[in-house]
């Protein structure tokens, strides 16, 4: 999940664009994460919280399995940036 940006982006997943917004809170130890797949059905929807005795994943409505794969394939889209003359 490192991998993954802070914030909003675009994001593809098996050929799929997704909207992506991963937030963190209570200073850094927890993080939530909702992907939306754009003119499709899919939903993703997670808490993760970084505890002292280990992380901890929580899945809103799916299976863990769904969650990590997720994670583990989804591609967010790289933008590039043009000087200016």
């Amino acid at each position: 999940m490192d991998n993954l940006p802070w914030g909003t982006f675009r994001a593809h997943l098996n050929g799929s664009p997704y909207i992506v917004t991963k937030t963190r809170f209570s200073g850094g130890r927890s993080t939530k994460l909702v992907a939306e797949e754009l003119g499709g059905a899919d939903y993703i929807s997670f808490n993760y919280y970084a505890l002292s005795r280990g992380g901890r994943l929580f899945p809103c409505e799916m299976s863990r399995d769904k969650v990590i794969w997720f994670v583990l394939n989804v591609r967010p889209e790289t933008t590039r940036h043009h000087a200016e003359a």
